[in-house]
């Protein structure tokens, strides 16, 4: 994970004559830059020493998946090599330690979300196409339309023809970096056409795609690129970035915190922004009720308000935000609390074998959920029939008991 380093940002200096950056930018990059550029990637030395190594040997392979948990330093660490690639200042040491220059006019522009050679593409960019109709989706995968348009080029949903992005000349002459972010949203047909691109993409483009679900890329995706795994941050380092980032948040506050983020520093930050402990204690009497054979049928109203709220407050903050892709982030949200509950009592449950089977259980019923999310069915019914499912799991384990 990456953290902010305690001295600061530091102003390039640019050269009399150099073009400064645009503004506005992408808000999105210039806010990734800040950190990757003058922070610290946490507890992901393997990573890092594979990527510096391969940078420095001078045949660094043209695709990449980082995959791994939520909030480890993946997309940090794909915008940090990218500002190494795609600077023409970069040596062997920038190469070799994955350090980027933090002054010139390359790190200016990613500061400034402005740089001609970088692309992060993710489902929020739709907002913003050209296309109505793309502007129009409800931005819960990267369909193929938006690829096209950032990335591969093609024919737009109207009819309009586009330059393919990533055959144009890098602007900065050193290199070009397209990064996916949450590459598991893409849908089939979009993995399935971005693949010649990532067999054969053009000299000097490197495509980076970021995801924590490496099962829901093609095998024909993943056959393409080189992986690297980015991994929870162990405990000594997780409380050390605790001590220093949240250090005010003690006792049980603390001890929720650590027990949901699990070793990754964006899970912390997102509990507490979110209030998530207030949530979980609503929600543990209720998942005591359930193991007791009963079903609290308020259980997914308190879900479905809890997601609501959260995805309100997103939408009012960014006014071209989807309100259904963020019910569905939202939703998400609240199943990895009972997730991250669930692996709290397997450990705990750990000596009884009846108790272990009966919780091992409860994931997949919320990957049913999840996958009936994904498909549209009203979130509503989809909670209410996941309480239902899971008191029928309990029932039946409680039955196997006596």
């Amino acid at each position: 994970m990456a953290t902010r380093a305690s001295t600061g940002t530091r102003s390039p200096r640019m050269a009399r004559g150099e073009s400064q950056p645009e503004s506005p930018g992408d808000p999105f990059i210039s806010s990734l830059a800040r950190v990757a550029l003058d922070g610290q990637i946490l507890g992901q030395d393997r990573a890092l020493k594979t990527l510096g190594k391969s940078l420095v040997s001078g045949h660094f392979p043209h695709a990449w998946i980082f995959h791994g948990p939520s909030g480890t330093g993946k997309c940090t660490t794909a915008l940090r090599i990218a500002a190494v690639v795609v600077d023409p200042l970069s040596g062997d040491a920038e190469r070799k330690n994955c350090s980027p220059k933090l002054e010139g006019p390359s790190a200016a522009f990613l500061r400034a979300g402005t740089h001609p050679d970088v692309k992060i593409i993710r489902a929020e960019l739709a907002s913003s196409s050209a296309d109505r109709e793309l502007r129009d989706r409800k931005q819960n995968n990267i369909p193929v339309a938006l690829l096209r348009e950032h990335m591969i080029g093609g024919v737009s949903g109207s009819g309009a023809r586009i330059d393919a992005a990533v055959y144009r000349s890098s602007a900065m002459g050193a290199g070009k970096v397209f990064i996916i972010d949450e590459a598991e949203r893409l849908e089939t047909d979009g993995q399935n056409v971005l693949l010649k691109t990532l067999e054969e993409p053009p000299p000097g483009t490197v495509i980076i795609l970021v995801t924590k679900s490496l099962d829901r890329l093609l095998p024909t995706v993943r056959s393409r690129c080189q992986s690297v795994g980015f991994f929870p941050l162990a405990e000594s380092v997780m409380d050390g970035w605790l001590n220093a980032n949240l250090g005010e948040i003690n006792g049980a506050a603390r001890e929720f915190v650590r027990m949901y983020a699990a070793g990754s520093p964006g899970a912390a930050v997102t509990s507490v922004a979110l209030g998530l402990q207030s949530l979980h204690a609503d929600l543990m009497p209720m998942i005591d009720q359930i193991e007791r054979g009963v079903c609290p049928l308020a259980m997914s109203e308190r879900m479905n308000d809890f997601a609501a709220e959260v995805a309100d407050a997103a939408v009012k903050k960014n006014e071209n935000a989807s309100k259904e892709a963020a019910n569905r982030r939202a939703t998400s949200v609240v199943f990895s609390v009972i997730g991250a509950e669930i692996v709290r009592r397997i450990r705990a449950g750990a000596d009884s074998p009846g108790q272990l089977e009966y919780w091992s259980k409860v994931p997949d019923v919320i990957a049913e959920a999840e996958r009936n999310l994904q498909a549209n069915v009203n979130q509503k019914l989809v909670l209410a029939d996941f309480i239902a499912q899971w008191s029928c799991l309990a029932g039946t384990s409680a039955g196997k008991s006596a």
